[in-house]
């Protein structure tokens, strides 16, 4: 029997519709049949492609005699945290401050109030490793809810005091300047490990964000240092094990220092961030690694992510069905030497197990190997590399492949398009463009809709319930100021400042602090605010770098002052935390250097557009079009006429302008290119 996930719209919450376990939607009206019935609220809160939420899946919520307590002494909720990020943010605040560490699944016990008072992540079916079973937690759980009900109450009242107390340290006035950016970098280099690139020891995740800083910085200062711990990463990543070797793009981290064996699920956003880091670090290189690993990022994303509405889906499970049926992490991305053989015969094995790494003993589990590039091969046939890697992904293809997340997440959506558009910019490929322009096409269509406000989630070209929060306005900006710039379409400049008027009337505070839920949205235990970038920017720091490339578009002095106000808390965690505010460290190199406005009077996609969107200054905003009607479309191009009738650019930055050029090399040199 279907419970009532069966209605939602979340692939995760509908793994769970055939569960015995009566689980409920978060709403009202689950915290209602709570204080009905005297019990507290079993909140479950993970996410379709996490490998771990599958097994406490199959172990518990399927075990009808597990379900059956559950539902009697509990109401049982399940949230998937990709839809409502704002539930996640302030339990997951709650369990990491309870317990010291966190993560998914995330399994917390609410009062009817819907105030925590018990906290774990993922409970064993028996004892183990010190943990208890979880039928031995719902037992204790009921146990002091029906016999210390005071006791319960006071935890909770103490926990919800406590997360309401941590509010947070504003970065006191100001923005983060040339100190703090040195600072910052200082700290990176500390944390850089020097033999395998990336920062910090196992597990490793790709430092997409920091990476951009790094190249904002180098582009700015000439910092060689900079661009050699960018490039070193980047380029240790291309070949290690996190990057698949033959479909191309990123699985989520690293389990090791040197980047052999991932996790092998692969989401949307790193592969968004990821795809423009290699494309920006090709724009101040000229490598062809690079760029290669940019263009196959690209081609994953449109290729595997792309749904029929046009939009991009969450990710891809790191599990899938191995050779016996077992449903196993990395099945359809390892290979043993057998395999090998299997495919291409015993020369072309041998030659394959020595360029992509695969051993007798495996660096995976049960003898199978991750492909990558150990690069100790010598020279090698480039033709023999191409015909053996087409050869293994067209027998990949004929394994089962690994379950897809199909909703479209607006923040996510927002990163794919920025980067589809540069990317497709820089090497000349229009249809990546035009996948980025079908992208926000279904934002504008289906997410923000007929409510003029931005929707977190979609499936199927319908709209989910929930509210966009702070990092779908700003990463969705963001998507739209890129494309404008790449299409000469002002239209995505209005579309951004739409969305960025929403961000000042909704969710600032005081003092330039940031919230991430608008002031109209469901109140929850407290609001949540976090300025840290994790896996992608947080909504604090994204909405921070659209405002500023708005105000460069548009002159506006709102906009200008709510980014330098939002910067504030960079000043403060930039020279502590440097790996966590990566994208913030970005948005201050832009502000620092101006941003520079480009004006380009002639035509899209000619030499001079081109040379415009290829220089490196740091936040650079491109605008181009000709004719008298390229005013209406870009207020940088009013009153900036051609100049002998050629086609000019016109460069400016803290309102000083240079002297019009009508030469590519010229605005090269302006733009640091």
């Amino acid at each position: 029997m279907a419970n009532r996930l069966a209605q939602t719209t979340s692939p995760y919450l509908l793994q769970h519709a055939d569960n015995p376990v009566d689980w409920w939607p978060w709403s009202p009206e689950a915290f209602e049949e709570a204080r009905k019935r005297d019990v507290p609220v079993l909140l479950s809160v993970g996410y379709a492609s996490c490998h771990w939420c599958h097994v406490m899946a199959h172990e518990s919520f399927e075990d009808d005699d597990t379900a059956a307590y559950l539902n009697a002494h509990f109401v049982p909720v399940k949230v998937d945290r990709e839809e409502r990020p704002d539930v996640d943010a302030v339990y997951m605040e709650a369990v990491q401050a309870a317990t010291g560490h966190g993560g998914w699944p995330m399994t917390v016990f609410l009062t009817p109030d819907a105030e925590p008072f018990y906290f774990g992540t993922y409970f064993p079916p028996e004892p183990r490793h010190g943990s208890p079973s979880f039928q031995q937690v719902l037992e204790g759980v009921t146990t002091a809810w029906t016999d210390r009900r005071e006791e319960v109450a006071e935890v909770a009242g103490r926990i919800v005091a406590d997360l309401a107390g941590r509010s947070l340290v504003h970065g006191g006035d100001g923005v983060p300047g040339e100190s703090e950016v040195a600072q910052a970098l200082l700290g990176l280099t500390r944390e850089y490990d020097e033999q395998h690139g990336g920062f910090g020891g196992a597990p490793k995740f790709p430092p997409a964000m920091a990476v951009e800083f790094l190249l904002r910085h180098y582009a700015r200062t000439g910092a060689e240092g900079a661009l050699q711990m960018a490039a070193d990463t980047c380029a240790a990543m291309a070949r290690g094990g996190i990057y698949d070797q033959l479909g191309g793009g990123f699985a989520r981290y690293s389990v090791d220092r040197e980047w052999i064996v991932p996790h092998f699920e692969k989401m949307l956003y790193d592969n968004a961030l990821l795809c423009r880091v290699y494309a920006h670090l090709w724009r101040a290189t000229g490598s062809d690694e690079a760029r290669r690993i940019a263009l196959e990022t690209a081609d994953f994303m449109v290729r595997e992510l792309r749904t029929a509405e046009g939009g991009f889906a969450s990710a891809l499970d790191a599990d899938s069905e191995d050779a016996e049926g077992r449903h196993v992490e990395g099945a359809f991305y390892v290979w043993t030497p057998e395999q090998l053989r299997e495919v291409l015969g015993e020369d072309d094995a041998a030659f394959a197990a020595a360029y992509f790494g695969v051993t007798e003993e495996g660096t995976f589990e049960e003898g199978a190997s991750v492909l990558r590039l150990p690069g100790d091969t010598g020279p090698v046939d480039a033709a023999r590399v191409a015909g053996v890697r087409a050869r293994l992904l067209a027998a990949r293809d004929e394994r089962p492949h690994p379950g897809r997340d199909d909703k479209v997440v607006a923040a996510w959506n927002g990163l794919a398009i920025a980067a589809l558009a540069e990317t497709g910019a820089y090497f000349d490929r229009p249809d990546l463009v035009e996948r980025a322009t079908e992208a926000a096409d279904l934002l504008v269509r289906v997410h923000l809709g007929e409510v003029a406000r931005l929707t977190r989630t979609s499936k199927d070209g319908r709209a989910g319930d929930n509210a966009g929060v702070l990092e779908d306005y700003g990463d969705v900006a963001e998507g739209f100021l890129a494309l404008a710039a790449v299409t000469g379409e002002g239209a995505w400049l209005e579309f951004a400042g739409f969305l960025l008027d929403i961000v000042l009337e909704q969710f600032t505070g005081e003092g330039g602090q940031l919230y991430d839920t608008a002031h109209d949205a469901e109140q929850l235990i407290r609001r949540p605010q976090d300025p840290t970038d994790s896996a992608t920017p947080s909504g604090w720091t994204a909405a921070a770098g659209a405002l500023l490339s708005y105000a460069a578009y548009t002159g506006s002095e709102a906009h200008r002052t709510a980014a330098e106000g939002a910067l504030g808390v960079v000043k403060a965690l930039g020279p502590r935390v440097p790996r966590f505010v990566g994208w913030g460290l970005a948005v201050a190199e832009a502000l620092l250097d101006g941003p520079r406005e480009v004006a380009v009077a002639g035509p899209v996609g000619g030499e001079l557009h081109r040379t415009a969107l290829l220089g490196r200054a740091p936040g650079a905003v491109v605008a181009a079009g000709e004719g008298a009607g390229a005013g209406a479309e870009f207020p940088l191009l009013v009153d900036r006429p051609l100049v002998g009738g050629e086609p000019t650019a016109y460069v400016c930055r803290h309102f000083v302008c240079d002297a019009p050029t009508t030469d590519a090399g010229e605005l090269a040199g302006k733009l640091g290119g």
